[in-house]
């Protein structure tokens, strides 16, 4: 039989600082429930540690969607970069979308970057550049300023050029 003290390590509730501590009273000034790391706007739903970057903050908030875990019926806003390596089923608008060969995301999406390996379903407004690897299949209604597609990647549905309203004006006015 496994001991929990071995498993997790003792848990310590004497200690003033410790959240396990009968005396922790959470509403204290200066007392807070959130743990401050060097990146503190990293997120994950993979149940992983943020990546510490040593004070580079370049990629600012990060959410990871790990192997196997199902988000579904959400709004992800303010994300600067949103890792699916599993499956989504949102609306988003944030910076940079990566899907992983076994990530699939369905909804609707707009975004400066894609990245994709993965599985894509639904409303695709990509500002800057759209890129589809081998392994990407993206499908439904498309809208991207540039495009990159590696061999054996698929694209289908509804596809324009025109990322954002200033590159659709700009187009239309070419061609009137």
């Amino acid at each position: 039989m496994l001991r929990s003290e071995t498993l997790f390590g003792k848990r310590e509730t004497n200690s003033p600082n410790s959240p396990f501590s009968a005396n922790n009273n959470l509403t204290q000034p200066g007392v807070s429930n959130v743990s401050k790391t060097a990146n503190p706007t990293s997120a994950s739903a993979s149940g992983s540690q943020p990546n510490n970057n040593s004070g580079s903050n370049e990629m600012g908030s990060k959410l990871i969607v790990g192997p196997n875990i199902k988000l579904k019926g959400v709004e992800i806003n303010d994300c600067d970069t949103l890792v699916v390596e599993g499956r989504v089923e949102a609306t988003m608008d944030s910076r940079v979308i990566q899907i992983a060969e076994k990530g699939a995301f369905k909804g609707s999406a707009e975004i400066d970057l894609a990245e994709i390996r993965g599985d894509f379903d639904g409303d695709l407004t990509v500002r800057q550049k759209l890129v589809i690897y081998s392994s990407g299949r993206v499908s439904g209604k498309i809208r991207y300023g540039k495009l990159v597609i590696e061999e054996g990647g698929q694209l289908s549905g509804d596809v324009q050029v025109g990322g954002s309203a200033e590159q659709r004006e700009l187009l239309q006015a070419k061609t009137a």
